[in-house]
């Protein structure tokens, strides 16, 4: 909404267009593969039910009849020193298969204790913490994931107020880019973005968005 004021163009304009750069900026870590020591956590958003006013009405939320079926989980790799790459799957445990893909075998990973991560140990020397008995213990910890999701969270809650599951990804991506560039002053930030819009090739996904949408709706 404030970059529609800003530029005097329609809420859609300038929502499609935040999409656009969003893209380009995804761009600058599409092949990116993650090395050293790399920290892998997932979390959950969307989906909430906002819970019923009098206790007796209120459900089990944790089931699945009592879901909006809204609910993904981000899944962050996060390099110290590196890259923030993340990705989203219906469940945590898929997020799997993408870290194989993503973070190059020999690569130390640092998990919490969720028994999907028990697989890593099969590809990397495997780092687990216990997140019930300490949030750091000798060097093992995801404290770094954590940071990000936190600011995704922040991000979500304060700036945007929604992000639907279709655009989750996107919405993440760009936290990770931030997060990535945090030590860079804003007119570093806006050459370097500018510079990614002017590198990407015409948008498949954005161009002609809202017709699109009409004529699906329609």
């Amino acid at each position: 909404m404030q970059l529609s004021r800003d530029l005097d163009v329609q809420h859609k304009t300038a929502w499609v267009l935040s999409h656009k750069i969003r893209e380009a900026m995804s761009s600058e870590t599409a092949s990116e593969k993650l090395f050293g020591i790399v920290e892998v956590d997932g979390a959950w958003f969307g989906g909430s039910v906002k819970p019923e006013n009098r206790v007796e009405d209120r459900k089990d939320r944790r089931l699945k009849e009592h879901q909006t079926g809204k609910r993904r989980s981000v899944v962050v790799m996060r390099q110290r020193r590196g890259r923030t790459l993340t990705t989203v799957v219906d469940h945590e445990s898929d997020g799997v298969d993408i870290i194989f893909k993503t973070v190059i075998p020999g690569t130390e990973v640092h998990a919490d204790e969720a028994g999907h991560w028990d697989v890593l140990a099969t590809r990397y020397p495997t780092k687990r913490i216990n997140h019930s008995l300490a949030y750091s213990d000798n060097g093992k910890n995801t404290n770094q994931a954590e940071s990000f999701f936190s600011r995704l969270r922040l991000m979500v809650a304060g700036q945007h107020h929604h992000v639907s599951p279709q655009h989750l990804g996107a919405y993440a991506r760009h936290a990770a880019f931030l997060e990535d560039h945090r030590a860079k002053d804003n007119g570093a930030l806006a050459k370097r973005i500018i510079g990614l819009g002017l590198a990407a090739p015409v948008s498949r996904l954005w161009k002609g968005y809202w017709q699109r949408a009409e004529h699906n709706a329609s």
